[in-house]
């Protein structure tokens, strides 16, 4: 569960440059996700018959890849589509990722078919079962900390400042002389390269990647509701969706699995009740989130006054 958890929490900052700094409306991190994972077990694995690849790679220039090739699908599709705002931007998204989806599943030469890519390695997979548990949190855990570190740098930074303000009142950043389509497309790559890490590591865990993995309820709207519960434009609220998303998410499941099986069917969906009724309470009595984003400069003085009144 503390793997999972890592793993999203990279996942829903990665959306929080792209909506929480910048308010592009991605709904296809599914797309990102996938070429990640497929990017990481396509370099670290071993050479198999009947499919491109296989390069036998160390797990971190698998990683690196990831992001790297994130980045580079998220260029031309930011270039077409961050034209498009809000609602539309999500539409074409939510299009392109399942293009994605639709491409890996049936191109068996590079990413297998349907039948996926298996003998992905792990990270201290040859340890004993509990000890490569740990190493492999460790590792994950590390790699968390040491993007959110970098991430809150930038939103405290003058880049930081500059994506809320274009996010805020776009004509008003553009006639102070910022590139707003540049920033943006900036913005978009680099949450795409973070999602991406995010399939990686997800690929890795499991030890192998099916397209089945890519469902858009767990790799993009599941996303969606971390974000907005823990705080959009907060980092810290970023990570603490991601955690108590992803406990509620995995002890209903452990609940359900419980019960006799014709009812642990029916049961399951609860979860997916659970998750909206939490998602309807917070947007009702916090639409801010759990941690709302801090307010900042002339924002906390123009607060303080309104209060006062």
């Amino acid at each position: 569960m503390a793997i999972f958890i890592c793993i999203y929490a990279l996942l829903a900052l990665g959306l929080n440059i792209q909506w929480g700094f910048a308010g592009l409306f991605n709904a296809g991190i599914a797309g990102f996700f996938a070429v990640g994972a497929y990017t990481s077990a396509i370099i670290s694995t071993a050479p198999a018959d009947g499919r491109i690849g296989g390069f036998d790679l160390h797990f971190v220039i698998g990683w690196i890849g990831a992001m790297l090739a994130a980045g580079l699908v998220a260029w031309p599709i930011g270039k077409i589509c961050l034209r498009f705002r809000s609602d539309y931007l999500a539409i074409a998204t939510i299009g392109i990722a399942e293009i994605i989806r639709l491409v890996i599943k049936s191109e068996p030469v590079l990413t297998n078919g349907a039948r996926g890519i298996s003998g992905i390695p792990r990270p201290a997979g040859d340890l004993g079962y509990m000890e490569s548990q740990i190493a492999y949190l460790i590792i994950v855990l590390a790699v968390l900390i040491v993007a959110y570190v970098l991430v809150e740098r930038q939103f405290n930074a003058p880049w930081g400042r500059m994506m809320r303000a274009i996010r805020d009142d776009e004509d008003a950043a553009r006639a102070m002389g910022k590139n707003v389509e540049f920033r943006r497309l900036e913005a978009f790559i680099f949450g795409a390269a973070l999602m991406g890490l995010g399939g990686a590591m997800f690929a890795h865990f499991n030890r192998s990647i099916t397209p089945e993995a890519i469902d858009p309820m767990v790799a993009t709207f599941l996303i969606w509701i971390m974000l907005i519960l823990g705080g959009s434009g907060n980092n810290r609220g970023a990570i603490l969706g991601a955690a108590v998303v992803w406990i509620i998410w995995s002890v209903s499941e452990i609940a359900t699995d419980r019960l006799p099986h014709e009812y642990a069917v029916q049961a399951k969906y609860l979860r997916l009740f659970l998750i909206g009724l939490m998602l309807q309470l917070v947007l009702r009595f916090r639409p801010e989130g759990l941690l709302p984003e801090p307010l900042r400069g002339d924002q906390r003085s123009t607060k303080s006054g309104a209060d006062r009144h």
